[in-house]
Parts: C-alpha cells; sequence; structure tokens
C-alpha cells in the first residue's frame, strides 16, 4: 500500500516503508524559491558560496519539483506580503512528516522583521532573513541550518 502525498505531489507516491523509516533529503541541495528571478538568481549565488547546489524554482513550479529534488534547505522569498510562496507549503508538511529530521529546513526572506506569524508559512519556517539582504546576512544562515541538518 501507498501514501499519496499532499495535492500537488501526485507523481511521487510513498510506500508505507518509506514513510515509516523516513526519506533522505538531499543535504547537497538548496530549493530557492520566489517570484522574482533577480532574487532567486543572488540567492543562487549565496548557496552556491557554501559549497551547496542551488536549484530555482518559480513557486508555481517550485510545487511539482520539490518532493523529487527534496533538498536539505529551502530558501523561500515571501514577496511584498510574504505570501507568494504559499503554495509550497503543503508539499514542505508533508516531506517534513516524512523526514526523519524533520527537514527541508526553510528560510524565508521576509520584507517584515519579526516572525511570520499569522502566515501559512509560520509552520514551516526555521529562520527569517529580512530583505533586504546581504550574503553577510544570508549566508550564515544558510551554513547554520545546512550544518544542524547534517548532525
Amino acid at each position: 500500500m501507498a501514501t499519496r502525498l499532499e495535492p500537488g505531489f501526485e507523481d511521487r507516491l510513498l510506500s508505507d516503508r518509506d514513510a515509516a523509516h523516513g526519506l533522505a533529503p538531499d543535504l547537497a541541495r538548496v530549493l530557492v524559491v520566489g517570484a522574482s528571478q533577480i532574487n532567486r538568481i543572488v540567492v543562487a549565488r549565496i548557496v552556491e558560496r557554501c559549497g551547496l547546489k542551488a536549484v530555482s524554482e518559480t513557486p508555481a513550479s517550485a510545487v511539482r519539483v520539490l518532493p523529487l529534488v527534496f533538498p536539505g534547505l529551502v530558501v523561500l522569498d515571501g514577496g511584498p506580503d510574504n505570501r507568494d510562496c504559499d503554495g509550497v507549503v503543503a508539499g514542505l508538511v508533508a516531506l517534513r512528516r516524512v523526514s526523519s529530521n524533520n527537514l527541508p529546513a526553510v528560510i524565508l526572506l521576509s520584507n517584515r522583521t519579526s516572525d511570520p506569524a499569522g502566515s501559512s508559512l509560520a509552520s514551516v519556517t526555521d529562520a527569517v532573513v529580512t530583505k533586504p539582504f546581504t550574503t553577510e546576512q544570508l549566508q550564515p544562515v544558510v551554513e547554520r541550518l545546512v550544518r544542524k541538518a547534517g548532525a
């Protein structure tokens, strides 16, 4: 028997054995999700400086790519109101549920200086980096979460 993941994940079925033992995320991959191509490119370059492989996707395409890539870390550009990536939340929740380490870890790039409380991203966010961000702000957060995921 197989367990079907959340809507948008129809192409990937998990066996009950996989769900019970947890899937292993690829800790060397980081999924960068955002509507702004420029922001995705900047974040991907920062991720690559950390020695990781960045996979850049729009929020719509990320829904399909997320279960196939199963990254150790996801960087979400929330957009002006932190709602650009709401469609990805169900997939993140599903992967965290089957992962033995509650992965992928999630960084939210936000215009707001506080946590994403009240948004759908609050349940899956591990760190918030305010925009505009610099390499010096984002890179240590990426490295910390990847190190924590590997422990």
